[in-house]
Parts: C-alpha cells; sequence; structure tokens
C-alpha cells in the first residue's frame, strides 16, 4: 500500500477513535440515514458537540449528507468503511 493510501486509511481509523463516532457508525449501520438531530438524545450529549463529531465522520468520507428540507440526514459511505475492512483483514496474522 502507497504511503498516501497509508495515511488515508490511518485518518479513517483515528476518526473512528472515538466511542460517540464510532457510536454513530454503529448506529447508521443498524438504522440506515439518520438525521443529525437524533444523535444528540441517543448519546446525551449538545448538538454542537454531534455536529463536530459528525463533521470529523464527514471529512474523512466515513459518512455521506442529504438534505432534507432544514434537517441533515447522515448515511454510511460504503467506500470508505471498505478501505477499513480490508485493513482490518489485511492485519490478521496468517496461521
Amino acid at each position: 500500500m502507497a504511503n498516501d493510501d497509508l495515511a488515508r486509511t490511518a485518518g479513517l481509523f483515528r476518526a473512528m477513535g472515538h466511542p460517540i463516532r464510532l457510536g454513530v457508525l454503529d448506529r447508521l449501520r443498524r438504522e440506515g440515514e439518520i438525521c443529525a438531530c437524533d444523535f444528540t438524545e441517543y448519546f446525551g450529549v449538545s448538538q454542537p458537540t454531534i455536529s463536530g463529531h459528525l463533521r470529523t465522520l464527514r471529512e474523512v468520507g466515513l459518512v455521506r449528507t442529504r438534505r432534507d428540507g432544514t434537517q441533515i440526514c447522515y448515511s454510511l459511505e460504503p467506500g470508505a468503511l471498505e478501505v477499513v475492512r480490508r485493513m482490518s483483514t489485511s492485519l490478521v496474522p496468517v496461521s
């Protein structure tokens, strides 16, 4: 894997390294698409806190957005998650 690819992949793992961001990804995996406002009560944190976590996930490409009126809905970005899956799989030692 080229250094640029490794840096991008490391960024994906770094973004997933916070419990709330990992929880957001898990909830999106289970429910599909969720509006940003639905995360605040679920995680018990403020809207600015959730917005910051969602921005981090969006900037590295783990989630994508769709505007629905005044709401912004989030869903998983399958391509980025495939990169994470491949890297995770490649790190498993061969017996």
